[in-house]
């Protein structure tokens, strides 16, 4: 989902260059980081409340159920790391449950950030809250306030699932680099189920997810001076079972052309932008993943139907022997 450069160019060059490198491949792609400027960010806060889309109402379910299991595994005085924070709407959850230091929220939309974060500071007056607008998919720089406190990163929503597993696993060995050694992580991860239910929680009957899939295509033509014609674009969830995933397109109704940033582009009908994977898991694909990444998984949580887990893992020296 994010090339580790991106976070040392501008926001609208990173943005640029994705847009324009994706539009060239045989099979046209943006990655969706790029759903998230603010439109987006409350498009898909929209989302987290329709009845189709369980993952966050499952996922607060198991973190209200689960404190006291936080408050024994997670050591107090640790500073909350939390990657893609949004609107944060499931943290207080988590600081209610254990004893934290700070909380440093990371995101890359900078006014939703900063707006959340004063949310979150009248809800708990006593934390000091720092947030850090940055791409957080690369290793992070975190206020020097925190740089001697022990970490735990937070990353609910199973936002792990749009990254291809190369892309994951990168993810997660920069997450152990911007927390330390001895850091721990809290991930969300969506667990594999009827391609069904899949569907209809990226397929919406409100049609929100297909205006979050299409504000793409609007943020591309506000920013990058594009002509994409939206009303020939249309939204597509797709079950893909030899990944285990969902995935997002927008799919060309009739042949149509179009430039951006000044450089020109075609579509045949029936041919997509690919705009976000979402994996799904099991067990042994997320000790995998976490272990690939740097992580040794400690504990794992689902709800009674098994469609969501919480999983806590820890940042340990490595250890390279069978």
């Amino acid at each position: 989902m994010a090339e580790t450069a991106a976070a040392t160019r501008p926001a609208n060059t990173a943005f640029r260059d994705d847009v324009l490198a994706g539009l060239a491949l045989p099979q046209k792609a943006v990655p969706a980081r790029w759903f998230y400027d603010d439109a987006g960010s409350l498009l898909f806060e929209e989302i987290t409340r329709l009845p189709e889309y369980y993952p966050t109402r499952v996922e607060r379910a198991i973190l209200a159920e689960r404190g006291p299991d936080f408050a024994r595994l997670i050591q107090p005085g640790r500073t909350v790391v939390e990657f893609g924070s949004g609107s944060s709407t499931k943290t207080p959850l988590l600081l209610q449950a254990i004893a934290p230091a700070a909380y440093v929220p990371l995101d890359i939309s900078g006014d939703f950030l900063r707006s959340s974060a004063a949310q979150l500071q009248q809800q708990f007056p006593a934390l000091p809250v720092w947030p850090v607008e940055a791409d957080f998919t690369a290793p992070v720089t975190l206020p020097d306030a925190v740089a001697g406190l022990p970490k735990l990163g937070f990353f609910p929503g199973s936002t792990i699932g749009n990254m291809v597993p190369t892309q994951a696993v990168d993810l997660l060995r920069n997450m152990r680099t911007t927390l330390g050694t001895g850091a721990q992580l809290l991930i969300g991860m969506d667990l594999i189920k009827a391609p069904a239910t899949l569907i209809a929680a990226y397929d919406d009957a409100a049609g929100i997810t297909g205006r979050l899939n299409l504000n793409l295509a609007t943020r591309i033509n506000r920013e990058l001076a594009g002509n994409l014609p939206l009303d020939r674009l249309k939204h597509e969830a797709r079950w893909n079972d030899a990944f285990a995933r969902i995935e997002m397109h927008l799919v060309a109704r009739e042949a149509i052309r179009f430039e951006v940033a000044g450089q020109a582009f075609s579509m045949a009908a029936g041919e997509t932008i690919h705009t976000e994977n979402s994996h799904k898991y099991d067990g042994r694909s997320q000790n995998l993943l976490l272990a690939a990444g740097g992580w040794t998984p400690v504990q794992r949580w689902t709800d009674a139907d098994e469609r969501f887990s919480l999983l806590l893992a820890e940042a340990r020296e490595p250890h390279h022997a069978p």
